[in-house]
């Protein structure tokens, strides 16, 4: 197998922090970039000959600029190092994933980011977690972009630049866009990449995720909307259209025409019928899916004005976190 380093980025992960590195035992070599951890995470990592990089947290912390770092650490201290898997530091990687990674890259010139399947470690412990195993159950195949954990070929990573330090969320779907844009592409192998420990257990972690979801597309849309993707453009407009325009016409529906006009309102449960008969599955699935997705249209809504605002009053873009 050919030589692959591997980014690893993460906050007080603990627990799980020892148990993503030990899956990465293969690895030439490992960066582990801290934000700001107060768990004892960076000892025990330099103490287990882990290289430690602790980002700067005067500057605002988003993921993108911890993988740079980390990119960047490496290649200071590697020589020419071909590939390099970015990992979360609360997941683990699958044993056989680098090796099927590599070698996929090493036969398809043409491909610059390798991902395989995530899956949730612990789905039954809340409907969020479950949720986000449903959300990373992608297609296989050529797509479009895919998540923080991947394969990347050094070579194709500098060409466009790495990551764009300022995008605090979706960072992974802008990177993608702008290698596909350069001719790479993005690929996901039938194989199970990672377990991930989403560890959403309440109601609040799940709003302020979708809150952030929501500023990314803002974000997104705003960077890339005007190119010939139109990058998170109608997700964009589709949180603002359920989360913030509807809403208001049917309160001012009510406001003006009384009774009858609170049953604008019933476009929402609608909605909801419309996508438990389209989703697939259980019903109970159906309708866990179909309730979620609308209720989250708010969060996002939310996020997207909070982009503007920050847009119009030149504000740094701020890490939204949620656990």
């Amino acid at each position: 197998m050919k030589k692959y380093a591997a980014v690893v980025i993460g906050r007080n992960e603990g627990e799980r922090l020892k148990r993503c590195l030990a899956s990465l035992s293969t690895a030439d070599r490992i960066v582990y970039v801290d934000s700001g951890s107060s768990d004892g995470s960076v000892q025990w990592a330099r103490n287990n000959d882990v290289d430690v990089v602790e980002l700067d947290m005067s500057a605002p912390f988003t993921a993108a600029r911890a993988r740079n770092a980390g990119y960047r650490r490496l290649q200071e201290v590697t020589n020419g190092i071909p590939y390099v898997q970015f990992v979360d530091g609360d997941c683990e990687i699958i044993a056989d994933w680098p090796s099927r990674a590599i070698m996929f890259l090493s036969s398809n010139a043409e491909v610059g980011v390798v991902c395989g399947h995530l899956r949730e470690l612990f789905p039954e412990r809340s409907v969020y977690n479950w949720m986000c195993q449903e959300e990373w159950n992608g297609p296989v195949g050529a797509v479009r972009a895919c998540g923080g954990n991947m394969m990347v070929r050094a070579s194709a990573f500098e060409a466009v630049g790495g990551y764009r330090d300022k995008v605090i969320a979706a960072e992974d779907d802008e990177l993608c866009l702008r290698l596909r844009v350069a001719g790479w592409l993005i690929w996901r192998l039938d194989a199970e990449m990672a377990g991930h420990d989403a560890a959403m257990l309440h109601f609040g972690q799940w709003w302020r995720r979708a809150l952030r979801c929501g500023y990314a597309y803002a974000q997104g849309a705003h960077l890339h909307g005007a190119g010939p993707e139109r990058h998170f453009v109608w997700e964009s407009r589709r949180a603002l259209i359920w989360g913030l325009y509807l809403p208001l016409t049917c309160l001012a529906a009510g406001l003006v025409f009384g009774p009858p006009g609170w049953l604008a309102f019933s476009i929402y449960p609608l909605q909801v019928t419309r996508q438990v008969v389209r989703n697939s599955g259980s019903l109970r699935r159906r309708t866990t899916l179909a309730l979620f997705e609308l209720i989250g249209r708010f969060p996002e809504a939310l996020g997207q004005l909070k982009f503007q605002r920050d847009l119009r009053l030149a504000h740094a873009p701020q890490l939204i976190e949620y656990k």
